[in-house]
């Protein structure tokens, strides 16, 4: 059973006001809210078990290491890895990309090779390609999307050459809210010997994801955006293509041995992560796996859908509201503009109604230059939203609308 009201109760920010109105989250897909289980285990590993991972012999270091990676096995099983080897931690999904793109850039892109990305990419896996592009003298070539917000996969097919080297998309866009068909186009890419990356940072919060039946290549998530805590991320790699890359950072942890003359690497995962780990991140971000999969992402994911199909069907209602992105595939994302209101008015006059949105660029700037604005007005679902705060936007669209 998916019950609204108990899961509400496992969020106390929710039970807060704003502006003398009670507070409604819209804005998940910047950052979600987080559980109580997961604060409690924040403050539980800093109180109890606050040591160093893997250096010590004492009791406190080897209680924060086994935390530490049993919260690496959590994730691979939520993501469905193969190996526990393939669970590289970072900061979030856009140091797991810049990992990506400065470790493979360095092992596999050479000049006068091609990246293959989509229009509808967030900026942190459209800059760190081209940071390598202009490093290794490479190019980058960009899918096409459809005025609805979908891929065009013939267009697709024709970008791939014989120097085509990788390929990362998005899973789902942040702004469109578009789930892309990826399973497909990792196929597509695989059968010309390409890998592919997937940024997952909007999908794994709102669908179940196995990276084994998608075949990923990679595949990145944030903490921070399925109810984890901020500055922890993953970065899934298949080990063959993961003992093949160079580390991306020197430090402590991810070496072997140590001279002046030589360094040798340690192995999977330890290559790629230097120096001390954000172990307690680490744990609560295994906390809040645990606590998505206790609920069932499939009922997170039709809870979703519901929502914003209810959302979409009430905002098509209103005069003069007009949708960016209209794709049948829309995952917990609705991206619109009220005529000629600016999004910035739109956002400000709904959180003095205590109704928290996203305005501007969503770090998508490519993407408005396709549909030739600067900007949308953006609400984004999470497990916790309920009709009734649906209905409560609208009616304060209904004011705005008035209004201008």
């Amino acid at each position: 059973m998916f019950d609204i009201e108990k899961i509400r109760k496992d969020f106390p920010i929710l039970k807060r006001d704003v502006y003398g109105k009670p507070l409604i989250y819209f804005d998940n897909a910047a950052t979600t809210q987080k559980p109580k289980a997961v604060v409690d285990a924040i403050a539980e590993e800093y109180y109890s078990v606050n040591a160093n991972v893997h250096r010590g012999v004492h009791f406190l270091s080897q209680r924060a290491t086994e935390l530490h990676e049993e919260a690496r096995e959590t994730v691979r099983r939520f993501i469905g890895a193969e190996s526990s080897e393939e669970i590289i931690f970072t900061r979030g999904t856009t140091e797991s990309i810049n990992l990506m793109a400065f470790s493979f850039g360095e092992a596999f892109i050479k000049e006068g090779d091609e990246i293959i990305i989509s229009a509808m990419e967030h900026h942190s896996n459209i800059v760190p390609w081209q940071m390598t592009a202009e490093r290794k003298g490479a190019k980058l070539k960009v899918i096409p999307i459809s005025d609805e917000g979908e891929i065009l996969l013939d267009e697709y097919e024709r970008l791939f050459t014989g120097r085509t080297r990788i390929v990362a998309v998005a899973h789902v866009s942040n702004v469109l809210g578009t789930a892309n068909p990826v399973k497909e186009m990792i196929r597509m890419a695989h059968e010309r010997g390409v890998p592919v990356l997937v940024d997952g940072a909007q999908s794994a919060p709102h669908m179940p994801v196995d990276v084994r039946t998608l075949d990923a290549d990679f595949y990145a998530f944030s903490g921070h955006k399925v109810y984890g805590p901020t500055g922890i991320g993953v970065l899934y790699g298949k080990k063959e293509w993961l003992d093949r890359m160079p580390p991306y950072q020197g430090g402590g942890e991810m070496i072997k041995n140590v001279s002046f003359l030589k360094t040798t690497y340690n192995v999977l995962p330890y290559k790629f992560e230097a120096g001390t780990p954000d172990f307690v991140g680490s744990h609560a971000l295994a906390v809040a796996l645990d606590y998505v999969n206790a609920i069932g992402m499939d009922n997170i994911n039709r809870h979703e859908h519901e929502l914003t199909t209810y959302a979409v069907d009430a905002l098509s209602s209103l005069k003069d509201v007009r949708f960016i992105g209209n794709s049948a595939s829309r995952c917990g994302v609705v991206s619109f503009l009220l005529g000629n209101v600016h999004p910035f008015d739109v956002g400000t006059l709904l959180d003095r109604l205590g109704i928290a949105v996203r305005t501007g660029h969503h770090c998508a700037e490519p993407l408005m230059h396709h549909y030739g604005i600067s900007g949308t007005v953006r609400v984004s679902f999470g497990l916790y939203n309920t009709k009734s705060e649906v209905d409560a936007f609208i009616a304060g669209m209904e004011r705005i609308a008035k209004m201008f």
